[in-house]
């Protein structure tokens, strides 16, 4: 009889504290640690979308000169054509 009396007690203090501790370690709210490195995540993933916004413009930025580069390379290379053209003319016509 003792030892049913001693095994119900120990169950009981066990159920007792697990619903405590469960009660106590699962809360509805989120405590301060929880919310600091939520904090922390959310400026971390704006800072990364502000990166990306700044190297996606400077990309386009990359591009534009780029193009424009190419656009002159081309006019170049044509006036040089044209010059050479002129200069083979000149040359058979003395």
């Amino acid at each position: 009889m003792n030892a049913v009396k001693k095994l119900k007690n120990t169950v009981l203090i066990a159920v007792i504290g697990g619903s405590l501790i469960l009660s106590v370690g699962c809360t509805k709210h989120p405590n301060e640690e929880q919310i600091r490195v939520m904090e922390e995540t959310r400026q971390a993933a704006l800072s990364a979308e502000q990166k990306l916004d700044e190297t996606t413009q400077m990309r386009k930025q990359k591009e534009n000169e780029l193009s424009g580069s190419q656009q002159k390379l081309d006019k170049v290379k044509k006036q040089k054509a044209e010059t050479e053209a002129r200069v083979k003319n000149f040359d058979s016509g003395m």
